[in-house]
């Protein structure tokens, strides 16, 4: 049995901002009124042509920009980019990539190396933490085991312990 989904609407920046276009640059009829789970998963699914046109031409928001030119919404800032832009414009960027994209493409790929190792790091502190884990849980099994197949001390004739 699957759950019913709720009918629970967004405003439509939030549906901009998932199916990742330009609010501004959508039609009238999608700001004004509200977007529904159920609707903008159709969006996604069978996109209308304006959501086409807006994916693949643009003008595109700053996430897309950035992701495109391989860099994060900081370094379109500090190179200059507060506008959204077009397919066209980003392309000529890459075709020709200035100085600041450049030097931002490269602090992105140290951010990433440095993200990369962080990850790598946890991943061993976590098998490790996973290995004396289960070292620990198997010491005391063992433990358990071996108590519970022990006899126990049995008493001598005058009641008490026998030695052997």
């Amino acid at each position: 049995m699957s759950p019913k989904q709720s009918a629970q609407s967004m405003k439509p920046a939030t549906a901009a901002k998932k199916l990742g276009v330009y609010l501004p640059a959508t039609p009238e009829e999608f700001r004004a009124g509200t977007v529904t789970r159920a609707e903008l998963e159709e969006l996604e699914k069978h996109p209308p042509e304006w959501l086409s046109d807006l994916r693949r031409n643009g003008p595109h928001p700053r996430p897309v920009v950035a992701g495109r030119l391989g860099v994060s919404i900081s370094g379109l800032a500090r190179g200059g980019i507060t506008e959204p832009m077009t397919t066209e414009q980003i392309d000529e960027l890459r075709q020709d990539p200035p100085e600041w994209l450049a030097r931002e493409r490269e602090v992105q790929a140290k951010v990433r190396a440095e993200e990369d190792r962080i990850a790598a790091e946890r991943a061993k502190a976590q098998a490790r933490e996973r290995a004396k884990d289960h070292a620990r849980d198997t010491k005391d099994t063992k433990d358990r085991t071996r108590s519970s197949t022990q006899a126990p001390p049995q008493d001598d004739a005058e009641g008490g312990p026998q030695e052997s």
